[in-house]
C-alpha cells in the first residue's frame, strides 16, 4: 500500500508543479514581466517546489538526512541525467550569461554548502550540522542571486514593454491553477516523505540513501519533464536555464529554509556526494564552453555518470 501512496504522492508533486508553473508563468505574462525573468525565477522555483516541500516537511519531522540527501541527490540528477537526456534529444544552446555567471554561481553555492556543513573538520565539533545561522547565510546568498536576476529583468524591461499583453489569458483562472498546484505540491510532498521513509525502513535502507535516490528522482521529475518539453520545442536556453536555476534554488532556498526552520544533521557519507556534485557542475561548465552548447556526446557522458553514481551509492549503503 505504501508503494501505491508513494506513486500517488509523486503524481501530485509532478502535476502540482506543472499547474504551479503554468499558472504563475501566465500571471507573469499578464504583469508584463520579461521572459528571462520568468525562466530564472518562476519556472526554476516552480520545478524546485517539490524539493522544497519534501525537504521542509522532512526537516520538521526530524528526518534531516532525507532533507539534505534530497537536495544533493536532486542536483546531481539534474546535472547528469536531466541535462544528459535533454541534450541527447536536442543539443542545448548555452547563453554567455549562463557560462559567465549562473553556472559559476551554482559552483559557489555548492562550495559554500560544503564549507558550512564541515563542522568537524573546520571547527572541531563532535558532529556536522547545517545550523539556523548556516541556513540564514544560504538565504543571504539567495538574496544576492535574486538581486542579479532582478537586474537582468530591469535591463530586459524595454524589450518586454514592446510585447502586447496576452488577450486569451485570464487572471482568475491562472490564480486558481497556481493555488491548486501549490496545494498539490504540499500534499504530495507529505505523502512522499511519509511513505518513502516507510519503504526505506522495510527494505533496510538508510535515510540518506532514500533521499539521494527514491525521493531525489521523484522530486526531480518536474525538471526533467520541463526541460525535455523545452528542448523538443527548440527552446534549449530555457531548458538549461531551468536546470541551473533549479540547482541554485535547491541549495540556497530549500536547504536554507529547511535549516532555518530546523537545524539539519549531516551524515558523513553525504560529503562525497557534495564533492561529486561540485565536480559534475564544473564538468557541465566545461561542456557548456564547447561552442556554447551541450551536444549529444556530452549528454551521453553526463547520463552515464549518473548511472555510475547510482550504482556507487547503492553499493555504499
Amino acid at each position: 500500500m505504501a508503494y501505491i501512496i508513494l506513486i500517488v504522492g509523486f503524481a501530485l508533486l509532478i502535476k502540482g508543479a506543472d499547474f504551479f508553473v503554468d499558472g504563475s508563468s501566465n500571471i507573469a505574462r499578464l504583469l508584463q514581466v520579461p521572459p528571462i525573468l520568468i525562466g530564472l525565477t518562476i519556472v526554476a522555483l516552480g520545478t524546485s517546489s517539490p524539493e522544497a516541500t519534501v525537504s521542509i516537511i522532512a526537516a520538521l519531522e526530524g528526518n534531516a538526512e532525507v532533507a539534505v540527501g534530497n537536495v544533493v541527490g536532486s542536483n546531481i540528477l539534474n546535472t547528469t541525467l536531466v541535462v544528459g537526456v535533454t541534450a541527447f534529444l536536442y543539443p542545448l544552446m548555452v547563453q554567455s550569461e549562463t557560462i559567465r555567471k549562473e553556472i559559476p554561481f551554482t559552483i559557489l553555492a555548492s562550495v559554500a554548502l560544503l564549507i558550512l556543513m564541515s563542522d568537524i573538520a573546520l571547527q572541531g565539533f563532535s558532529s556536522n550540522m547545517i545550523t539556523r545561522s548556516d541556513g540564514l547565510i544560504l538565504l543571504l546568498f539567495l538574496s544576492i542571486f535574486m538581486y542579479y536576476v532582478i537586474e537582468i529583468g530591469l535591463k530586459s524591461r524595454k524589450n518586454a514593454a514592446n510585447v502586447p499583453a496576452p488577450k486569451n489569458i485570464s487572471w482568475g483562472k491562472n490564480i486558481f491553477i497556481t493555488i491548486v498546484g501549490l496545494v498539490g505540491i504540499i500534499f504530495g510532498g507529505n505523502l512522499v516523505v511519509e511513505n518513502g521513509m516507510e519503504i526505506a525502513f522495510s527494505l533496510g535502507m538508510s535515510e540518506t540513501l532514500v533521499g539521494l535516490t527514491i525521493i531525489a528522482i521523484g522530486t526531480s521529475l518536474p525538471e526533467l519533464v520541463t526541460s525535455i518539453s523545452a528542448a523538443l520545442k527548440k527552446e534549449s536556453e530555457i531548458a538549461l536555464g531551468n536546470i541551473v536555476g533549479s540547482n541554485i534554488f535547491n541549495i540556497l532556498f530549500v536547504l536554507g529554509a529547511s535549516a532555518t526552520i530546523s537545524p539539519l544533521a549531516v551524515n558523513d557519507k553525504v560529503f562525497s556526494d557534495v564533492v561529486f556534485m561540485i565536480v559534475l557542475t564544473v564538468v557541465l561548465l566545461i561542456f557548456s564552453r564547447t561552442s556554447f552548447k551541450v551536444g549529444k556526446r556530452e549528454g551521453v557522458v553526463l547520463a552515464a555518470a549518473y548511472i555510475i553514481y547510482l550504482v556507487y551509492i547503492i553499493l555504499r549503503n
